[in-house]
């Protein structure tokens, strides 16, 4: 006995990329699409710059870096800096007394 002859189906609509966001929010100013990125992978540099406020980020770039990358990049650089101010600046005391001497400072005179 003979197979059954399948029906010849057609192939489904392909599905269209949908391009990325060159443009985006400024974390300063908070302005929609100010952020421009500028990918140069020859040179292997690419820059952001927010045309309202002027804030602007460099870093390096490969043949696979796209600007959403850059602009990833740009607010985890903003945190930590932001991380990093919280840490330098100590909470100041609110009353007139002097600040108690850490442990470790202690036993470092004896």
């Amino acid at each position: 006995m003979g197979k059954r002859k399948k029906s010849s189906r057609k192939p489904g609509p392909s599905r269209q990329k949908v391009p990325l966001d060159t443009t985006f929010t400024c974390l300063f100013c908070n302005h929609d699409k100010s952020v421009t990125v500028r990918l140069d992978k020859k040179a292997g540099v690419a820059q952001l710059v927010c045309r309202v406020c002027d804030q602007r980020f460099q870093s390096k770039a490969t043949h696979l870096t796209e600007a959403v990358d850059i602009y990833s990049e740009w607010i985890d650089a903003a945190d930590a800096a932001q991380q990093e101010e919280r840490v330098a600046r100590r909470p100041t005391a609110s009353s007139s007394r002097p600040a108690p001497i850490p442990a470790s400072a202690e036993s470092d005179d004896e």
